[in-house]
């Protein structure tokens, strides 16, 4: 029976609360309402108040008490609604979770849950893509599942580890990407990309949702012949740099593609790898596709205009084939 991206998530939560009893969740709404978007539905009845613990309206709370529970040896897994207001709880992540291993050599094993990216009509509070904030902080793991199964080993992954994780859940993928998942326990390491699709011309390198969007423009391309390898980083820091470099000097073309806008995107550090440390393989210039330096419309036809899609970068990859 095929498991949505959404499902994935939760039975990863609840494989965890059930195998350590120090795992908790809290959130806004988590509890009763089961969660903005479902994620946590039905774990209350499941797990009782102690551990499925609703909060105020408050991510600089949200994340200190986390932080504060991970020091007495808990393991809390506090959700922002929407990623966007992850930036109230900004100064205790950045200035105090991710400093803690360093400072002191104290673990902080927290993952904070944050549903990010366009798609949903959201407008620009509540549909932004703002990894690049935490990849820019030394400490911090940075995680972007695609895929069902991904999505529930990353997120079981996250629990276990010994520092703060931020693991984004794209909200297009909830409900629209499902898969079979493997029996039993299982992990997907932090910091190893995958190769989810093989080729030979040209590298695609992505993650989170674009993922999706590279794939189907690989396969409308193999018709015509371009054979086109898809990279899923999954995890942004640690950066898998040897999966993405093995590639690129495999296919000698590469785009590195992200749903964030173009400007100080995490697709800018990928492209300046690629370049120091692949040049002489390279048969083209490295290209990047991203949105614009805009804000998140609302409406909807603008949004379809802001985002990446399918269209925009079959226009890339014709180009760079041809250069």
């Amino acid at each position: 029976m095929p498991t949505t991206y959404v499902e994935a998530i939760r039975e990863g939560l609840r494989e965890e609360m059930e195998r350590d009893p120090n795992v908790f969740l809290l959130g806004e709404d988590i509890g009763i309402y089961g969660g903005a978007f479902k994620v946590t539905q039905g774990l209350l009845d499941q797990f009782g108040g102690r551990r499925i613990v609703d909060t105020p309206i408050s991510e600089s709370a949200i994340v200190g008490a986390a932080i504060g529970a991970s020091f007495m040896g808990l393991r809390p897994v506090a959700e922002m609604q929407f990623a966007d207001f992850i930036s109230c709880g900004f100064d205790q992540i950045v200035n105090f979770a991710a400093k803690c291993r360093y400072r002191w050599n104290a673990p902080a094993p927290l993952v904070l849950r944050a549903p990010c990216g366009g798609g949903i009509h959201g407008g620009p509070y509540h549909s932004q893509q703002n990894e690049a904030w935490f990849t820019h902080t030394p400490g911090l793991k940075v995680v972007l599942p695609a895929t069902a199964r991904d999505a529930k080993g990353l997120i079981k992954s996250a629990i276990r580890d010994n520092d703060p994780v931020i693991f984004y859940e794209h909200k297009a993928l909830y409900r629209r990407v499902k898969e079979d998942l493997p029996e039993g326990d299982y992990t997907v390491p932090i910091g190893k990309a995958s190769v989810h699709r093989e080729g030979r011309h040209m590298s695609i390198v992505t993650y989170s949702a674009m993922v999706h969007v590279a794939a189907e423009v690989a396969a409308l391309m193999e018709r015509e012949g371009l054979s086109i390898e898809v990279i899923d980083l999954r995890t942004l820091t640690p950066l898998d740099e040897e999966t993405i470099l093995a590639s690129v000097r495999k296919t000698s073309k590469a785009i590195v593609l992200h749903e964030a806008n173009l400007t100080g995107g995490f697709g800018g550090e990928i492209a300046a790898r690629i370049t120091e440390k692949a040049f002489e393989y390279l048969d083209g210039p490295v290209l990047r596709l991203a949105a614009p330096d805009t804000p998140v419309p609302f409406s909807p036809p603008l949004e379809e205009a802001y985002l990446p899609n399918a269209q925009k970068l079959l226009e890339k990859v014709r180009w760079l084939a041809a250069y």
